[in-house]
């Protein structure tokens, strides 16, 4: 029933669960029907193939890696010679497949025991169950002696949402810290807000984003004591840290760039600085500006053709005057929100802009310009 529920349409759900109760139970189809709703949202994360095999809970989609980040992890795990992980807090067991697709052998283990029977089945329906031991148990009572690694995933949701304490985690994060420690190598699974006084001298602390956008934070053990890591996936690009001091401020020049939310976490605007040979736009804004156009993975790069003092009447001439209808509104450090403003520019015309609120030399600013083309 479920393979015949792949492409089907939710708006069309109560017609589809009419025509299927003629031959099955309603208990049935309504479960048929909940699961290819949650194989749906999965896609975005496992990709097509895996998702419309596997078997979901609603906080297993919400709270699981996605396959992209789970993959890069387990091949850093492989990369150090691991064969075997104690995955702690699998969940439905989206980082478990990933290490198993490369030989290694994991023991998966939760609490819950309907996250574990999913974990279990989607073993078996990737064929991959000789490989993944699924257990129902404690992660705190579970002994990790005689594997090559740990990895650990606390949970960071509560009744009330996300969860910001580390010591809030469930388990705790210096339970995790410990555990890690008593292995030969260990990963912990952070929220990306994670304050950088939090993290231990021994740990070595890397920040993934995907397509753009931060997706988690990993504490890695037995590999790089210190290190300060932004690796922006799916081209895998890392930059590691060299400990520079902050950039200077300087004047906006022809160039701006954004640097990937990766690289602001893990507190490395000012490597990509040096790289670009530019500095800040201002003391407290993570845009580098330079005279130069330079490549580098880790930035997005716009030509500046503007640079004003934030007024709307003034840049709404401007607009009109330039025959703009399609208006890219990027901000950082501005109160001012996108859509508003662009409800009150009314753009058109043919061409486009990029317009850029920020603060400049800690005055609000407003700087036009293009995606730059290296």
């Amino acid at each position: 029933m479920l393979a015949g529920l792949r492409d089907h349409d939710p708006a069309q759900e109560l017609a589809t669960a009419t025509r299927l109760r003629r031959d099955h139970p309603a208990e049935l189809v309504s479960a048929a029907l909940g699961m290819a709703r949650l194989r749906q949202r999965a896609v975005a994360k496992f990709g097509a193939e895996d998702a419309y095999r596997m078997f979901f809970t609603p906080n297993g989609v919400e709270q699981s890696t996605r396959r992209s980040v789970a993959d890069y992890r387990a091949a850093r795990f492989a990369a150090l010679g691991v064969r075997s992980v104690a995955d702690l807090c699998c969940g439905i067991g989206g980082d478990a497949i990933a290490l198993a697709r490369l030989g290694i052998r994991v023991l998966a283990v939760d609490r819950d025991p309907l996250t574990c029977a999913v974990a279990r089945a989607n073993a078996e329906a990737l064929g991959l169950a000789e490989l993944i031991e699924v257990r129902c148990a404690d992660v705190t009572e579970t002994g990790t002696a005689g594997y090559d690694a740990v990895f650990v995933d606390p949970a960071r949701r509560g009744g009330r949402g996300r969860i910001f304490d580390p010591e809030a985690y469930s388990p705790p994060l210096s339970w995790a810290i410990e555990a890690a420690r008593r292995a030969p190598h260990a990963a912990l699974k952070i929220a990306p807000g994670v304050p950088h006084e939090a993290i231990p001298d021994d740990a070595e602390a890397e920040w993934i984003s995907d397509g753009g956008d931060v997706k988690e934070a990993v504490l890695w053990f037995g590999t790089a004591p210190g290190a300060r890591r932004a690796t922006l996936l799916p081209g895998g690009h890392s930059l590691v840290g060299a400990g520079l001091p902050d950039p200077q401020v300087r004047a906006a020049g022809r160039y701006l760039y954004e640097p990937d939310g990766a690289v602001i976490r893990a507190h490395l605007v000012a490597d990509v600085a040096k790289e670009l040979a530019g500095g800040l736009i201002d003391e407290t804004i993570a845009y580098v500006t330079s005279d130069e156009l330079r490549a580098t993975d880790y930035a997005s790069a716009y030509e500046i053709t503007d640079v004003l003092p934030f007024n709307v009447k003034k840049l709404k001439a401007l607009l009109r005057e330039r025959k703009v209808g399609v208006v890219t509104v990027k901000k950082r450090g501005s109160a001012v929100e996108p859509e508003e403003l662009r409800k009150k520019l009314k753009p058109e015309g043919p061409n486009s802009c990029v317009i850029v609120l920020t603060r400049v030399a800690g005055a609000p600013a407003m700087l036009l310009g293009q995606p730059a083309r290296t």
